[in-house]
């Protein structure tokens, strides 16, 4: 399948062939699902923590006597059932990290970059062509190509160039290519990938080709 290469100016300058496993398959909207819910369970610190009756502090003496005061029954001050007492079914530190296997992580991945090909989502770029950082530079390239909502700008590489211009916009994010992540992905609107982004994703993720006569292991 093919997807058409514009410039800074936003004309298109050419059509490049890209590898349809990657770009071109029927979206599986079950594994995208739990792949965010995994991504984000893991993002998770588990560090909330509550003190239970035994760990606040105050004295275990009996408040007063059992009978004959015309009051509830009371045992310490540290009971749940009193100001400053400790907490019932309180959180404490966990780990909320979820597996999930390497075929269904790449397939999530895969899915989603396909359903912003779909969609009209995606735009390549031949290069940003930055030789220092400038904002309004960068405002100026989104502005050609058409991106008013939000925007994530992917490289093959780290660009300092690029991730200082476009830092200080609104709703825009960069990624080198081999982080990319299915929260990212579906948390901005637009997906901006260089020639060589594109040819770096196709190498992480897109599947193995078996040379002729080679033994598969």
């Amino acid at each position: 399948m093919q997807i058409p290469v514009y410039n800074n100016a936003g004309q298109e300058i050419d059509k490049i062939e890209v590898d349809a496993t990657v770009f071109g398959i029927e979206p599986n909207e079950a594994v995208v699902h739990q792949a965010l819910v995994r991504q984000r369970a893991n993002a998770r610190q588990g560090t909330a923590d509550t003190k239970t009756r035994r760990e606040v502090s105050g004295s275990s003496r009996k408040l007063y006597r059992q009978k004959h005061t015309g009051q509830a029954r009371a045992g310490n001050r540290r009971s749940p059932l009193r100001r400053g007492g400790g907490i019932i079914f309180g959180p404490h530190p966990r780990s909320y990290r979820q597996a999930m296997p390497k075929k269904m992580r790449r397939l999530a991945l895969r899915s989603v970059l396909s359903a912003k090909v779909a969609d009209g989502e995606l735009k390549v770029i031949d290069s940003f062509g930055m030789e220092q950082p400038q904002t309004s530079q960068m405002e100026q390239i989104l502005k050609t190509l058409g991106i008013a909502t939000s925007a994530l700008l992917v490289t093959a590489e780290p660009d300092m160039n690029v991730v200082k211009s476009a830092r200080n916009l609104e709703r825009v994010k960069t990624l080198p290519a081999n982080m990319l992540n299915v929260v990212d992905l579906l948390s901005y609107s637009e997906l901006l990938l260089t020639v060589d982004a594109v040819r770096r994703i196709e190498e992480v993720w897109g599947e193995k080709k078996v040379v002729a006569g080679e033994k598969g292991s």
